[in-house]
């Protein structure tokens, strides 16, 4: 395994839901990994070199190998580390419909929440209207469960992990509710038991610095969507 681990690093920002995702996994599998902060107003020749078409957080680099975008990443990693513990199940079925539920999580929650952040008014509230739609699916799907995959932490829970501390972020900094814990109560106890994971506590990044960040973000992005 010491020349798997050889040379891994990690282009990400502390900021970033997709690169806690990938530390998240790294760590869980005991990884040893190099972490370079990359500055999405200034991106560095490393971003450019690895990541040429779309320039963007997190890219995973084994041995001058670059591989982007979250959840290939950690599809990569579980199957390049194939010892304990593994992220993805090994039977076909269950591994595709844990590929389901992640794309599903990007797609219909992970997206509109995202465009919350960018939109106001009528546009803003018709995302928020689909991500509570994809609350309602997932809180179906993990009902009596303690994670998404069963009694371990998987694939399936580190794609929807940004939810512990970015949405409440989302929520604070444009002033809409989108997550009601008393609704969902399966998807609170499942939060509660991800942030109980060492590996998931000792990344998060700190509440007011991502506040202060997305507060500039959404300035920025509503400027720029009125023409300013």
């Amino acid at each position: 395994m010491a020349s798997q681990d050889q040379a891994v690093k990690l282009l990400g920002g502390w900021f970033s839901p997709f690169a806690h995702r990938v530390e998240v996994a790294l760590k869980l599998k005991g990884i040893p990994y190099e972490f370079l902060e990359e500055d999405l107003a200034n991106k560095s020749p490393l971003l450019l070199k690895y990541n040429p078409i779309y320039k963007r957080i997190p890219v995973l680099v084994q041995n001058e190998r670059p591989i982007v975008e979250s959840q290939l990443i950690l599809e990569y990693i579980d199957e390049t580390w194939k010892h304990s513990p593994l992220l993805l199940p090994q039977d076909p079925y269950q591994k595709a419909m844990a590929r389901f539920w992640a794309n599903f999580i990007d797609d219909k929650l992970t997206e509109a929440v995202r465009r919350v952040i960018a939109t106001e008014g009528e546009a803003q509230q018709k995302e928020v209207k689909q991500a509570i739609e994809a609350f309602e699916v997932l809180e179906r799907e993990i009902k009596g469960k303690k994670f998404f995959g069963g009694e371990t932490v998987g694939f399936v829970d580190i794609v929807l992990g940004w939810i512990t501390i970015w949405l409440e972020v989302v929520e604070e900094t444009t002033c809409v509710k989108i997550y009601n814990p008393e609704k969902y109560p399966s998807i609170h106890k499942w939060i509660q038991n991800f942030l109980q994971l060492p590996v998931v506590r000792e990344t998060m990044p700190q509440h007011d610095m991502l506040i202060q960040y997305f507060v500039t973000i959404r300035q920025i992005t509503l400027a720029l969507a009125a023409g300013k």
